[in-house]
């Protein structure tokens, strides 16, 4: 099972100068992954992307051949390992020498940048390298060697979900450096896509928290050069809310980006516990993809029947692709939504966006600011991992399935926005502790009780 001493070679070759990736991506003959999401956003379709990574060089190579026989996707995803996320190359190492079976994902800065070439080689569409790194800098550096033309993550959101100990600080810092350098090579001709994790901890994430992140992100990003920025956006699981939240990404970008900036909003298929039945996980994985492509979405992340059992093999996670590119078919432009609802929705969603943005925003730097507020409260994220955010937002599924805030800490919102939620949720407060543990269990296991799940708590 071992991939031999080979594997340490590829990590130490020096790394190529960055004309010389820019001029190797020219050379591939295949579309880079703005390329891919301007085009479909131009013919009015969702691409579809699945997640997959595994250690084996092999084992990967063979995965992403198999996607894309077998599932048409439109940019594949190279998941990497959480030794390589923490910067621990040696245990990466050490786990692909024994058994790369052992790790959780494809050590790219291990099997170096010659290796990401051969997998860039071994299929037709675009790569993006999706892991969950503070500090990513390396591995940018390695992926841009390999020709991976779109990146995930960010100095907020690839910290608060993930790490306990990291400073803000520090994560942006290292984050505006992958920018500066996408701003580079944007110069030198190759756009990089910088697509931002606005999924955070992945369920009961209310909208204006996901799209409040990705826009102080973004505005980072496009600060130091970035041409193309990917909106990540959780589904939440109440339709008009979804597709509300999705249609506020172009107006959000309108609103605080220069100019020039290409933005796409991308769904992630619903990331809470999924039903074990297949018929209902199938359900749930179209429905998802209705939901991109009613909200405009440029590209959905895709889910399988697997989700509840573990990591999806291959059949499942071609399944998975097949079964949402459906969303796509011309016999379903038929489908209509209570537009004058998400219209309301998006107008809420951009006045919470807008009275949390805005005074980071106006501050002389912005990074410091944002490691401020999150001090502060000002700025938050529900269930963070984080010692630097105080996680006092808390956020609860109203009665009609849509995610409001029960409290919302220091955000400073206006008495009008925090009424409207509490009217939304009308609990009428006073929840004992253990009363709202189990609501907030039977919020994020939603899905289960739609589908009757047998023994989802209620």
């Amino acid at each position: 099972m071992s991939e031999g001493p080979g594997a340490a070679a590829q990590a130490v070759a020096p790394l190529p100068s960055l004309t010389e990736s820019v001029a190797y991506v020219r050379e591939l003959g295949k579309p880079t992954a703005a390329e891919v999401l301007g085009e479909a956003r131009a013919r009015g379709r969702v691409a579809l992307q699945p997640r997959c990574g595994v250690g084996s060089h092999v084992q990967m190579t063979t995965l992403l051949q198999d996607l894309e026989r077998h599932g048409s996707p439109d940019i594949l995803s190279l998941t990497i390992d959480s030794h390589t996320r923490l910067k621990r190359f040696d245990k990466a190492e050490a786990a692909l020498r024994r058994n790369p079976a052992d790790l959780n994902g494809y050590p790219l800065v291990t099997h170096g940048w010659q290796r990401g070439r051969q997998l860039n080689e071994s299929v037709g569409v675009p790569l993006e390298i999706r892991h969950g790194s503070p500090d990513a800098r390396l591995l940018f550096e390695t992926a841009v060697a390999s020709g991976i033309t779109s990146f995930e993550g960010g100095g907020i959101s690839y910290n608060l979900p993930y790490s306990k100990a990291v400073p803000l600080s520090e994560s942006l810092a290292a984050w505006r450096d992958v920018d500066r350098r996408c701003g580079e090579l944007a110069e030198l001709g190759l756009v990089i896509d910088r697509e931002l994790f606005g999924t955070l901890t992945a369920v009961l994430v209310p909208p204006s928290i996901s799209l409040a992140i990705s826009v102080l992100e973004a505005v980072a990003a496009a600060r130091e050069g970035v041409k193309c920025i990917s909106v990540a956006y959780p589904q939440g699981g109440h339709c008009e809310q979804d597709v509300a939240a999705l249609r506020t990404v172009p107006e959000l970008a309108a609103r605080y980006l220069p100019e020039g900036t290409e933005v796409h909003a991308v769904l992630h298929e619903y990331m809470g516990p999924f039903p074990k039945d297949r018929g209902d996980a199938e359900d749930l994985i179209l429905y998802g993809a209705l939901v991109a492509r009613l909200g405009g979405a440029t590209k959905l992340i895709t889910k399988t029947y697997q989700e509840a059992y573990g990591i999806p093999d291959t059949r499942a996670n071609i399944d998975g692709l097949v079964l949402a590119a459906r969303a796509n078919s011309p016999l379903l432009s038929c489908l209509r939504l209570d537009e004058d609802r998400i219209a309301e929705e998006q107008e809420w969603i951009l006045r919470e966006v807008a009275e949390i943005v805005e005074p980071v925003l106006a501050a002389p730097e912005l990074l410091p600011a944002i490691a401020e507020s999150f001090a502060s409260g000002r700025l938050d994220i529900p269930f963070s991992a984080s010692r630097y955010a105080l996680s006092e937002v808390i956020p609860r599924r109203a009665p009609d399935g849509a995610i409001r805030y029960q409290a919302t800490g220091g955000l400073p919102l206006s008495n009008t926005l925090k009424r409207r939620n509490e009217q939304a949720l009308a609990t009428g407060g006073g929840e004992e502790l253990g009363e709202m543990v189990r609501g907030l269990t039977a919020d994020i296991n939603y899905f289960l009780t739609a589908f009757d799940t047998p023994g989802a708590p209620r």
